[in-house]
């Protein structure tokens, strides 16, 4: 009998009803009666850099802004800081991550964002042409040999999922914010 027929069977029992109601909301709260693992998913935050799309792990994005209207240079700063932005009373540096890869200035328009990264010790908004939004995929999907890509980016990439002929692959920006590289913002 289903979880419906089994509850309407007990419309004229309110006690027996709110009970039966109580067992499927712990049920569906432990992922009992499912195969949790087949139903578990990855969720990722899809952009683009010129024409490659790739993905950001969601805990790792803390959130998704407009390019700010004002952002100031940094003296002495590399060219791909494009500066300082205040972001609701905290400063936010603002990284053109295309410029950074070597893939040449991110050109702003209204569909341009900043990912702002989720990390503790390195605050950093990255530049990105556009964000696509949420992008689901279970844990099947994935695999841990990235594509290769034209934004010469392999370094940072941690894998990829894989739908179809699709290919999405997971820039980790945990590595890009932890890398040597990346840290020496400043112009020699």
């Amino acid at each position: 009998m289903s979880a419906t027929a089994s509850l309407k069977s007990l419309r004229d029992k309110p006690f027996d009803l709110l009970r039966e109601l109580e067992r499927l909301a712990r049920v569906a709260l432990t992922g009992q009666g499912r195969d949790a693992a087949a139903e578990r998913e990855w969720v990722g935050v899809a952009f683009r850099l010129s024409s490659e799309s790739f993905l950001a792990a969601r805990e790792e994005t803390r959130e998704v802004l407009s390019y700010p209207s004002v952002v100031t240079r940094v003296p002495g700063a590399k060219p791909w800081i494009r500066g300082i932005a205040n972001v609701r009373g905290q400063l936010l540096p603002v990284v053109d991550l295309r410029a950074y890869l070597g893939g040449g200035m991110t050109s702003t328009n209204r569909s341009t964002r900043v990912l702002v990264a989720n990390h503790r010790e390195v605050p950093a908004g990255l530049l990105v042409d556009e964000v696509l939004g949420f992008r689901r995929f279970a844990d099947g999907e994935f695999s841990a040999t990235p594509p290769a890509t034209i934004a010469r980016c392999e370094r940072y990439l941690a894998g990829a999922f894989r739908r179809g002929t699709e290919s999405w692959p997971v820039f980790s920006l945990r590595s890009l914010l932890e890398s040597a590289e990346f840290l020496q913002a400043a112009a020699s």
